[in-house]
């Protein structure tokens, strides 16, 4: 029977010791829910970039009206809508949000309304090739109404 070296028996003790303390550093996300208009293929595929990034996701279709009275209902400013709204612990997400920014908001917790992409810019998740993006900025929603800028994305 092979016989176990002291350099061994540290080696193995110390990766074990960091094998099992990963299940505490996974994470665990919300379940997000989405409200989108009929055959959209652009809030599907917002939906997939949230799958791919460890997202659970149920999916609602609502129609003309009563999408735009569910934005306007949850806070969402009408001068800052999309096609798809999300909702996720407590927050709204207003189109093609990235998924990096949800797990910034829902880390830092502000006293806000969510977040939003208004419009439907090119490059942003669901919308493009991300490599050939146009510039554009995702906005924090205060309980007010008002929107600060929560993170730019360059042309790329």
């Amino acid at each position: 029977m092979p016989q176990l070296s002291r350099r061994s028996l540290l080696i193995s003790t110390a990766s074990l010791g960091l094998v099992s303390a990963l299940p505490l550093h996974a994470e665990t996300l919300p379940p997000i829910h989405v409200a989108k208009g009929t055959g959209c293929e652009c809030c599907s595929a917002w939906v997939e970039h949230l799958r791919s990034e460890g997202f659970t996701v149920t999916e609602e279709e609502l129609y003309g009206m009563l999408l735009i009275n569910y934005k306007l209902e949850n806070g969402i400013p009408q001068r800052m809508t999309s096609c798809h709204t999300g909702k996720i612990d407590g927050y709204m997400i207003e189109g093609h949000v990235p998924a990096a920014d949800i797990r910034r908001l829902l880390q830092e917790r502000p006293d806000a309304i969510g977040l939003v992409v208004p419009g439907m810019p090119y490059g942003s998740p669901g919308m493009g090739d991300e490599t050939d993006r146009d510039a554009y900025e995702v906005f924090l929603i205060a309980r007010d109404g008002t929107t600060s800028v929560f993170t730019s994305y360059p042309e790329a």
